[in-house]
């Protein structure tokens, strides 16, 4: 019999509610079948079942509480074993005695060994059914604590830490850093504490001889002044550790500036300034599996392979069916934004006072749900069948963000809704997550209409693909100050945008985009009219 143990259902959810069993105990259960719904403080979340067998009990009633990490219900597999045969004189009688062992009663091979549990992978987003192991941060044999992080995998969205369910020690671990898991296959095997400090473990050697660990080492635990974290490795967050295996380094080699000597991204970008060169394998932490040495710079001849997974993978394939599938056509424009820098800088203090970082983006964003409001087409999208137009009903602006793990394209929902103020902070918050590889799954669907802000890095024009199944698409190139002739026919100093529009030709054709850039550009040249429209 296993334990389901509740698996981690939401950043910072610890707790949920259950709403609906779907079982009974007794009840047959079939892979994937969905087994209970609960709710966490921001949405009603479905668990299925890890794999087909029998539910032998309900931990949790409904109504009640569940914690995170903690069992959820008991199943029997279709694989596990039927409960032996019961004992009897005639059985005895009938077998032949064992055989005497040569090992000692109490010795560790005399023992039964304990049973391992399988860790199986829960569900990490809606749609994912696989992601890669990045980085194993223990090993087999390694003890754990309950929420120790264990491994970052990657889902075609985004970096996930996945931490310990409750305390051991790990025996196996199914999949080898670099290849694939399976969402409801077995991740890694442990022994439960409960369980873990039996006789039949190997013998640890005599503390004080030349292979015995020290107590520390033993723990799990090192001292915060050499730079190891309380697992024995090095403190720093799943972004950084991306940012150093990108460039080929050697986490021992940074010196952290952070707390407990924790790596910063700050501590990378310096080192690579610096000129990095990685540092010997010999210099990982203890327990921490070998990693192949590679340079930061490569020499002459050298060539690096580097497999295109995750993001980078799902951006390659997106990219070319869109490219292939939808007949772009590009219209672009200038647009006049010395009124809007001028506002920009008047409202900003008053933002910081409120905790908002007021960039140019909020107000791109507010004036295209204005602009919306007339032109609805440009807030559609087509049926599979390319046989209906589906306007929607708020408008969600994504934006797209050059991540380290690749092109991403977060949503700021119901923009037509939210203040100027709300928008700057949800642009603020979706940045940093994109950037951090932590973009929720929600933030990542269900936009309407995009902006390419690649002016942001000093480009000037750009032919933008469609993030399907939108219809449009804005590429915002860098604002220059240019000479241009007023009203009386003086030239002035003007504060100029250049913007590129891409747009799908089975519904929009140049006219409508033509006009509804107009009615957007308005907006921005006289960013004051938009306070007519605001409720």
């Amino acid at each position: 019999m296993s334990d389901f143990m509740l698996p981690d259902i939401g950043e910072g959810i610890v707790e949920c509610e259950i709403v609906e069993w779907r079982v009974a105990e007794g009840d047959a259960i079939e892979e994937d079948q969905p087994v209970v719904e609960v709710m966490t403080d921001k949405a009603l979340v479905e668990i299925t079942a890890p794999e087909a067998g029998r539910v032998t009990k309900l931990y949790v009633p409904k109504g009640e509480i569940a914690k995170v990490h903690s069992p959820l219900f008991a199943y029997e597999g279709d694989g596990e074993s039927e409960p032996a045969p019961a004992v009897t004189e005639e059985s005895v009688m009938a077998e032949p005695a064992p055989a005497p062992s040569a090992t000692p009663p109490g010795s560790p091979s005399a023992t039964t060994p304990v049973a391992a549990t399988d860790f199986i992978l829960p569900d990490i987003g809606e749609g994912i059914v696989e992601c890669e192991v990045v980085e194993w941060r223990v090993a087999e044999g390694d003890r754990i604590e309950e929420d120790q992080p264990l491994v970052d995998v990657m889902t075609d969205k985004a970096l996930v830490e996945i931490t310990a369910p409750e305390a051991g020690r790990v025996s196996r671990l199914h999949v080898a850093k670099g290849e694939i898991a399976k969402v409801h296959a077995p991740l890694y095997a442990y022994e439960p504490a409960h369980v873990e400090e039996s006789p039949s473990k190997a013998a640890r050697p005599a503390p004080g001889s030349p292979a015995a660990p020290s107590q520390d080492e033993s723990r799990g635990e090192n001292v915060a002044s050499t730079g190891r974290g309380p697992y024995g490795r090095i403190p720093a967050s799943p972004a950084v550790r991306r940012l150093v295996r990108e460039h080929g380094l050697a986490l021992e080699a940074i010196s952290g500036s952070g707390k407990d000597g924790r790596v910063l991204k700050e501590d990378v970008l310096g080192f690579l300034e610096a000129g990095a060169e990685q540092v010997p394998a010999s210099s990982r932490a203890p327990g921490e599996p070998e990693r192949p040495v590679t340079r930061a710079r490569p020499v002459e001849g050298d060539v690096i392979v580097e497999p295109i997974r995750g993001v980078r993978a799902v951006m390659a394939r997106r990219m070319v069916e869109a490219a292939s599938t939808i007949p772009h056509f590009q219209y672009g424009e200038e647009i006049d934004v010395t009124d809007l820098l001028s506002l920009r800088e008047r409202l900003k203090p008053r933002a910081e006072a409120q905790g908002a970082r007021l960039t140019l983006m909020p107000f791109f964003m507010k004036a295209m749900a204005l602009a919306v409001r007339e032109f609805p087409i440009l807030n559609a999208r087509l049926n599979e069948e390319v046989s209906e137009i589906h306007y929607l009903p708020s408008c969600n602006v994504g934006m797209a963000v050059d991540s380290r793990a690749g092109l991403l394209v977060p949503n700021v929902k119901h923009v037509e809704r939210r203040t100027l103020l709300d928008v700057a902070r949800e642009v603020e918050r979706l940045t940093t997550a994109a950037r951090e590889g932590r973009v929720e799954q929600a933030d990542l669907k269900g936009g309407t209409i995009s902006i390419s802000n690649i002016g942001a890095l000093g480009g000037t024009y750009a032919a933008p693909i469609i993030n399907a199944p939108e219809l449009a698409i804005v590429a915002i190139g860098k604002t220059q100050w240019l000479p241009r002739f007023d009203d009386r026919g003086e030239v002035t100093r003007r504060a100029i945008m250049t913007i590129t529009w891409a747009g799908d030709h089975r519904v929009i054709d140049g006219g409508t985009i033509a006009r509804f850039c107009n009615a957007w550009k308005g907006y921005l040249e006289k960013p004051e009219t938009m306070l007519l429209h605001l409720g």
